[in-house]
């Protein structure tokens, strides 16, 4: 017996060993995203029963004591929903989730080409677009700097030029064009296959390559998370409310995709991507969506089955004025609601 359990050790030793360093591709098992309508389900019970009490309450202030002043219909309906979703919830951890894991494991995805085509988004960063593009275009791993320019009225395009990227003008106003055309062109380039996308606003920097790099082995695109405090320069338009508002949708985000990746930050725009995997995704993203492009193009990826991994990335005060979603904190407001209803009623519903 002895024996036996021996050579099934060494087994075990000569496979881990057979795969270390070589391509190990998740399987990705879909599913209905019960924990995330388990949750909101169960949100919504606890909302009525607050109301009931509410209810409730105003009702013995002004009514008086008396068993009837405590009857309120709220508080029992709102055992429906959080019964519904505490069955869901389980469902989802017991029946689901195990077949969603059961093929899981760390991934590794060799590159043999480690150089990046990067493109920078750009409208109207006159001030910031050519220190942007000089910063990108020294670190030795780049091979060409992209700017697309959405219709800038200044002198973008020609700080651009001169800093020595290729300009590529988008006439259709929008970010959501604005990033499609720009990952469009970066995967022409056949000499790379990884593709850095950025802003031209000198809120990210070059000096965050290698930490991409370092994730790169074990997904297909690697996304930029601002969420690590200590990473955020004091003076970034991340205020506390647009820093806690994309956290949250963030989680739904990962409620909805449960067991296919941990994340916190669905409006950055700093990503790492395959060429392969971009060439995939693209067909299934929708151009016309604007200041909401990111949270789709994160949720497009993770239902295409596409392995997705978070970075935790440096981010700095912008060069210029800002003109996204983070000008303040209602219309951050606005862009996160618009965030939600594209997660849960289908991005249809922003066009």
């Amino acid at each position: 017996m002895r024996i036996l359990a021996d050579e099934a050790i060494v087994a075990r030793s000569a496979a881990a060993s057979a795969t270390l360093g070589q391509s190990v591709r998740r399987e990705f098992a879909p599913g209905l995203p019960l924990m995330l309508y388990g949750v909101l389900s169960a949100a919504f019970g606890f909302g009525l029963y607050a109301c009931g009490i509410v209810w409730v309450t105003a009702r013995l202030v002004v009514e008086g004591g008396g068993a009837k002043a405590l009857e309120s219909p709220l508080l029992y309906l709102s055992g429906i929903p959080v019964l519904l979703g505490a069955l869901l919830v389980a469902f989802e951890l017991v029946v689901q989730l195990p077949k969603k894991r059961l093929h899981r494991r760390v991934a590794v995805f060799p590159m043999a080409n480690p150089n990046l085509t990067v493109v920078l988004t750009a409208y109207n960063d006159e001030a910031s677009i050519g220190a942007a593009v000089a910063d990108f275009r020294s670190h030795p791993l780049v091979r060409r700097v992209l700017v697309v320019d959405n219709n800038s009225v200044d002198g973008t395009r020609v700080a651009a030029t001169l800093a020595g990227a290729t300009v590529i003008r988008e006439d259709a106003p929008g970010y959501g064009r604005c990033v499609h055309r720009s990952l469009t062109e970066a995967v022409q380039y056949t000499d790379t296959e990884l593709v850095l996308l950025c802003e031209g606003d000198m809120t990210f920097r070059a000096y965050d390559i290698e930490k991409f790099l370092a994730y790169a082995p074990h997904a297909e695109i690697v996304n930029g998370t601002r969420i690590v405090e200590q990473l955020r320069d004091r003076d970034t338009q991340l205020s506390t409310f647009i820093y806690y508002g994309n956290f949250a949708v963030g989680k739904l985000l990962e409620l909805k995709h449960i067991g296919r990746g941990t994340f916190t930050d669905v409006g950055t725009t700093y990503k790492l991507c395959r060429t392969q995997a971009l060439e995939r995704l693209l067909p299934q993203l929708d151009p016309r969506i604007n200041l909401e492009f990111n949270a789709h193009f994160l949720d497009k990826a993770l239902e295409a089955g596409i392995d997705l991994v978070e970075c935790p990335i440096t981010f700095y005060a912008r060069v210029g004025r800002s003109k996204g979603g983070n000008v303040n904190n209602a219309r951050a407001l606005k862009v996160g609601l618009r965030m939600i209803a594209g997660l849960l009623m289908g991005w249809r519903v922003l066009r």
